[in-house]
């Protein structure tokens, strides 16, 4: 059989604009895929702060049942987690109360008490705090700080945040969360 002499010049593999474009492709995919990526891993982790107050809800009703009040904590760990985990640093008031999570955490946590008005049932307001982007917002000097004033309802919460875009929840005795930043993963 006879080759003719294109066939015998003709290379196998690819030209430099089919690299070319392969590799744009692949920045481009990235592009797109690593910032969602991100946002879906800090979104997940505000699942801890989640089910974290719901626990320290119920240890405040075991002890309103107890003492008929409810404890009042100060925020552990005492500075706003950055991205990682910290060891859960808690204090006599949360163990007072019972609650201490499972390992590390990357938020800090808090409770308040409302004082009541007369003829009204105890009030208390637990806030999560974290510094998940690691921006440094929430652990700066300024840290989000939330104070909440006894109202009917309890609803009267006011966030001062130096980074608007840090993790922020809170519940209240009713078992009603709030998303102080919503929308923002």
């Amino acid at each position: 059989m006879l080759t003719s002499l294109k066939d015998k010049n003709r290379q196998k593999g690819f030209t430099l604009v089919e690299l070319m474009i392969v590799v744009a492709i692949i920045g481009i995919l990235a592009a797109v895929a690593i910032p969602n990526f991100r946002n879906y891993q800090l979104k997940s982790k505000t699942t801890e702060a989640k089910v974290n107050l719901g626990a320290i809800k119920t240890s405040q009703e075991s002890y309103l049942a107890e003492n008929d009040d409810y404890l009042a904590c100060a925020t552990s760990p005492a500075n706003v987690p950055g991205t990682g985990k910290v060891a859960w640093a808690g204090n006599a008031a949360f163990t007072a109360l019972g609650f201490a999570p499972s390992g590390d955490v990357y938020y800090s946590y808090g409770v308040s008490n409302v004082a009541a008005a007369a003829a009204t049932p105890p009030e208390f307001l637990i806030t999560a705090e974290a510094d998940l982007d690691g921006d440094g917002g929430a652990g700066a000097a300024a840290p989000v700080a939330a104070t909440c004033a006894n109202t009917a309802a309890m609803v009267a919460l006011t966030v001062t945040a130096a980074d608007a875009d840090d993790s922020l929840f809170s519940m209240d005795n009713a078992g009603t969360y709030t998303d102080q930043h919503p929308g923002i993963w």
